[in-house]
């Protein structure tokens, strides 16, 4: 029995991982960053980089190092490590994350290409029930995403974005324009804010459990070694989104000039595609964006019906993946924009928790004489958060919302970046006294 992969199956690891955190938002973000950012693009992608790649990337090695999201998560306590993880699945899961998959799918694969007579609403039906009856079929065996992902799918979807640069750089449609207002004083700051946004450090913590899982099939038993090749994953999947970023960026950055006033990064893709291929452009979005998001999809099914399975054995990973893919499929025709009102905020109450696990999970040793930390740090936390979202939906009174406004970083979107850290010293003076009680006790 092998305890280490050759080079070729390293690699082929780390395109699965990268399958499956390149998603639509991963395919708009870095194209408008760099038609916003025009001249300051490189400062902007920078800063893109440290929270859209080297966040998940940690995050993967956090969760693989601690032993599994939920081990990590009961170092707070382990109803904590229950809720969060359950409203973190459903969040990235069936009621945001995979519905959304098919609808901007279809948005790109079917209105453009429809004759005006025929209804677009029974055809996003029929795509939305194919799409999702694939993925479920590819995700029912979660140890051979591998197979499906990363040797037939993903290479495809790199030669086409690839293309899409290439042409790009031979043919450019114009220089980068000046830089945006919110990009002409601090560009790597307002980069890091929006890599933020791509949410992809929450799915790190989720999808270290399929690539060791993948590993394992292989042939890969012992702990350690397993450990080994999932992180070495995550070094991989970091390089590729490293890499198909920075050409994303690059295509974006030349579109300000050419394609003024676009008003999001689908409308730079397809502005871009059009004026370097014509029409087959839109044939090629298409098949990068369907592509980009049937591979999150079948990652996103193969999370949420491995831990919902653990956590509810009698119900199999199978009811779970089709239940899932079920609901999933019913929100992307219906309902889909009052789920995203609703599944937002909580997105953005909960990632700022999923930083300090991973911070918490690299400062483990130091940490192991005051656990209290653990349950501090991620009470203020999460209060700071659900306040803020509840200030950003205009539900807190007027004295609340001026106290928020006094944190530092605040409106800069960490707000809660220091209540956490008062919760980490409460958390260090707690078990302070508490040893100097019982040094005390003992002395007498």
């Amino acid at each position: 029995m092998t305890q280490k992969l050759d080079l070729k199956i390293k690699f082929l690891m780390g395109v699965t991982l990268f399958s499956m955190f390149f998603g639509a938002g991963n395919l708009i973000f870095p194209p408008y960053l760099g038609a916003q950012s025009g001249t300051a693009a490189v400062p902007a992608f920078i800063g893109f980089v440290l929270s859209a790649v080297g966040l998940p990337v940690l995050g993967v090695i956090a969760v693989t190092m601690s032993g599994g999201l939920s081990t990590l998560a009961s170092r707070v306590h382990p109803k904590f490590a229950f809720v969060y993880i359950a409203v973190l699945y459903l969040a990235i899961g069936p009621c945001l994350a995979i519905p959304r998959t098919a609808s901007t799918s279809f948005s790109m694969a079917g209105p453009p290409f429809l004759p005006e007579s025929v209804p677009e609403a029974p055809v996003q039906l029929l795509y939305t029930v194919v799409f999702f009856i694939a993925a479920s079929l590819v995700a029912m065996h979660p140890e051979k995403l591998t197979e499906y992902l990363g040797k037939r799918l993903t290479p495809v979807l790199l030669v086409l974005i690839a293309a899409l640069f290439i042409a790009a750089v031979i043919n450019p449609a114009g220089p980068a324009a000046p830089p945006a207002d919110i990009y002409a004083q601090a560009a790597p700051v307002e980069g890091f804010l929006y890599g933020y946004q791509t949410m992809d450090t929450l799915a790190a913590l989720n999808f270290g459990m399929i690539v060791a899982i993948n590993v394992q099939e292989r042939g890969v038993r012992e702990e350690k070694a397993v450990t080994k090749e999932t992180i070495f994953a995550g070094w991989i999947a970091g390089a590729l989104l490293l890499v198909i970023y920075a050409m994303l960026t690059f295509v974006g950055r030349l579109s300000g000039t050419a394609f003024p006033g676009t008003a999001n990064g689908t409308e730079v893709l397809m502005r871009m595609a059009e004026y370097l291929f014509g029409k087959a452009g839109a044939v090629i979005l298409a098949f990068i964006f369907v592509i980009a998001c049937f591979n999150t999809c079948v990652g996103l099914l193969s999370c949420c019906g491995k831990y919902f399975n653990g956590c509810f054995p009698k119900i199999s990973y199978r009811a779970w993946v089709w239940s899932f893919a079920a609901i999933s499929a019913l929100l992307a025709n219906v309902g889909l924009d009052a789920i995203l009102k609703f599944s937002v905020p909580v997105l953005n109450a909960i990632y700022p928790l999923a930083i300090l696990l991973i911070i918490l999970a690299f400062l483990r040793k130091a940490l192991e004489r005051f656990p209290a930390v653990y349950p501090f740090a991620a009470f203020f936390c999460g209060i700071s958060s659900v306040l803020t979202v509840l200030e950003q939906q205009g539900l807190m009174f007027s004295a609340g919302s001026q106290l928020l406004h006094l944190i530092p970083a605040y409106e800069a979107g960490f707000g809660w970046a220091l209540p956490t850290v008062i919760g980490a010293l409460a958390g260090i003076l707690w078990n302070g006294l508490r040893d100097r009680a019982r040094a005390e006790k003992i002395r007498r």
